[in-house]
């Protein structure tokens, strides 16, 4: 049965992107998708299955900064930060972890990566299958 991923991206063609992704990876499903923090979070109450929530920061409305100070009450699911302020050893990769993010992956190209699977892939996945693991 495949892990229930919910996506969380201000950026339409960026949720594309992650989605037509993990439709590529057999032990994931996308079954949510939201366009800021509080949209997400309101679509978690519908959605309790989710186990992995891929994150954007930077968003309208509720950032993943603010998301991630009130999912952690809502939700038992893996939350991953996937942004392109968030690099690795980044001060924003820190204050996330801090906050209670499972894990951080940099988006390649900026806001809008339409290279993620070629230049990020692998990362994503194997960052997605350990936090499952674990």
């Amino acid at each position: 049965m495949p892990y229930n991923v919910m996506i969380v991206d201000d950026a339409a063609m960026m949720r594309l992107y992650i989605a037509s992704f993990i439709k590529t990876l057999p032990d994931f499903k996308v079954v949510a998708q939201a366009a800021n923090g509080q949209e997400a979070l309101d679509k978690l109450a519908a959605q309790p299955n989710v186990d992995l929530i891929l994150l954007d920061i930077e968003m309208p409305v509720m950032d993943g900064m603010e998301f991630l100070r009130h999912a952690k009450l809502k939700t038992r699911a893996k939350i991953c930060m996937l942004s392109s302020v968030a690099v690795s050893g980044s001060p924003h990769a820190a204050r996330a972890r801090e906050l209670g993010a499972d894990g951080v992956v940099a988006k390649p190209s900026g806001t809008v990566s339409h290279d993620l699977e070629e230049k990020t892939g692998d990362e994503l996945a194997r960052t997605m299958r350990t936090l499952m693991a674990a």
